[in-house]
């Protein structure tokens, strides 16, 4: 499983805490930086994403501000992304199970480590229902 993972400077912190924890596991995270607390926007880092996503080039991203608000806003802005802000357990199974997010986002300043460890693993470890879901996305999409 490729995953790739961004963040401005208020989910930086974060950012390497997971990067250092996933790769304990031999699960390596694409850093699509930011690399460092320095100022930068977000919203530059939700459209790197998107783009990396939505080019193939992971099957899931990681997304992290100060909130995990403004970045998940910025990534959705794209055609065919679909970030959730997974603020707990339920919101982190569902954002899978029956929207088959591409994107997770998390909140450097408003969540926990262990939190944002466990609903990660949460996301990894449901599976997309389909069914009446898919037609659902699929509206998503229509212009």
């Amino acid at each position: 499983m490729k995953i790739a993972i961004a963040s401005d400077h208020g989910g930086f912190e974060l950012k390497e805490k997971l990067i250092n924890h996933y790769g304990t596991l031999n699960i390596k995270l694409d850093d699509l930086g930011t690399y460092n607390t320095d100022s930068v926007d977000y919203p530059d880092f939700g459209a790197k994403m998107a783009k990396h996503i939505l080019a193939q080039k992971a099957d899931f991203g990681i997304l992290i501000c100060g909130t995990g608000i403004g970045i998940s806003i910025a990534a959705n802005r794209f055609k065919g992304i679909r970030a959730a802000l997974l603020y707990d357990d339920f919101a982190a199974e569902m954002a899978k199970k029956h929207n088959n997010a591409n994107i997770i986002a998390f909140g450097g300043r408003t969540m926990a480590f262990d939190d944002v460890v466990r609903r990660i693993d949460i996301f990894m470890n449901t599976s997309f229902e389909a069914g009446r879901h898919q037609k659902r996305i699929e509206k998503l999409d229509m212009e």
